[in-house]
């Protein structure tokens, strides 16, 4: 009798279903038979400049010890961070992106059996991690898209171990406050690890938006995780960090894999926050091109949900399988999000103007 391998895997494991991402350029070109050059693709809330040339540089320069294994402390570029975001050495843990980081802690904190919380229509790598350590997730239900974080207090029970919460959230796109925030910490035990993922916080530009690390000074269960992936546009190389704690920093370096972070990803990394103008013109592109698709999407009568990212999801309605298939067929890459249960939904990431415009008269000819 064969063995069902399945079967062997961690029960959790069994429950879910692979990370989708968005389509590669490639990918469609062989697909649907187009030529790469004439594809956009704003599907994976990507950086559209391209890396800055201080990363270009700091890049040729650390090839010349690609024989060597990398920093597995990330010194240099942990001083850089700590200088640049005035917080101790011993609170950083870098990992190979964000994700890296928010597996580090499932992995060190969540036993099995116990409870995760995490809100309806929040980062799908959050019941990954959660249930791929045996983790119970704890869904709560959204409004208007977004955390109800009084909820989400009332959820906790003594089971409870973690917390996450997205600010901006992917892929809806929703902030809360910074009272709201607030308010939600002082209702959580100590013993609770609140995980606040800030992978889109460069683009807020919001008074009330709050700044996760300030409130980490006096919060010792607060983790705030960042990435490299979204405004720095170094996506590709996969960089990002955790700021806590020393007491769960100490453990998230227990579980770390060695040389989990590169050579050049240490390296861009590091020159990237010397490059403030570039994050500069980033936000700005983005704020430009938000403003582009939006009042499109206004023009066009398509509902949308407000966003504060490098991202807006739009209610095409039953048809957005559709026509998203119809996009692809015209060389335009955009995120469908049926996955999170938002089958009405595409997510659009911001691109440069030319691309914006381009999908906008694809949609045109569409609708």
């Amino acid at each position: 009798m064969s063995v069902d391998y399945t079967q062997l895997a961690v029960q959790g494991v069994r429950q879910l279903q692979p990370y989708i991402p968005g389509k590669p350029v490639d990918e469609v070109a062989r697909e649907l038979g187009l030529a790469p050059e004439n594809i956009v693709k704003l599907a994976s809330n990507e950086n559209p400049l391209g890396p800055s040339s201080k990363v270009l540089e700091a890049i040729t320069k650390a090839q010349s010890e690609l024989t060597r294994y990398p920093d597995s402390n990330g010194y240099s570029l942990k001083n850089t961070l700590c200088a640049h975001l005035n917080v101790a050495f011993d609170q950083i843990t870098l990992g190979n992106g964000s994700n890296d980081v928010l597996d580090l802690l499932a992995r060190a904190f969540v036993a099995p059996g116990a409870e995760v919380i995490f809100s309806q229509y929040a980062f799908i790598v959050y019941p990954i991690v959660t249930q791929a350590v045996g983790g119970k997730a704890v869904v709560v239900p959204a409004v208007e898209w977004g955390h109800d974080l009084e909820a989400m207090a009332k959820a906790v029970t003594e089971k409870t171990v973690m917390v996450f919460l997205a600010n901006p959230n992917n892929p809806t796109g929703t902030c809360f406050s910074r009272s709201e925030l607030v308010k939600f910490l002082g209702q959580v035990p100590e013993h609770v690890i609140v995980v606040l993922d800030e992978a889109y916080f460069e683009y807020v530009d919001s008074e009330d938006y709050p700044n996760g690390l300030r409130l980490q000074q006096d919060l010792p269960n607060l983790v705030v995780c960042r990435t490299f992936s979204k405004a720095y546009g170094l996506a590709g190389l996969r960089v990002g960090y955790a700021v806590a704690s020393p007491e769960i920093t100490d453990m998230l370096n227990r579980v770390r894999q060695p040389f989990n972070v590169s050579s050049l990803a240490l390296a861009a990394a590091e020159a990237a926050l010397h490059d403030q103008p570039y994050l500069t013109k980033a936000c700005q592109i983005n704020h430009e091109g938000m403003e582009q698709i939006t009042s499109a999407l206004n023009a066009f009568e398509v509902s949308f949900i407000p966003s504060k990212g490098n991202f807006v999801t739009a209610d095409f309605g039953e048809n957005a399988a559709g026509i998203n298939q119809q996009l692809l067929q015209q060389g335009v890459i955009v995120r469908p999000v049926a996955n999170y249960g938002m089958a009405r939904h595409l997510r659009i990431s911001i691109g440069l103007p030319k691309e914006n415009e381009r999908l906008i008269k694809v949609l045109e000819q569409i609708l």
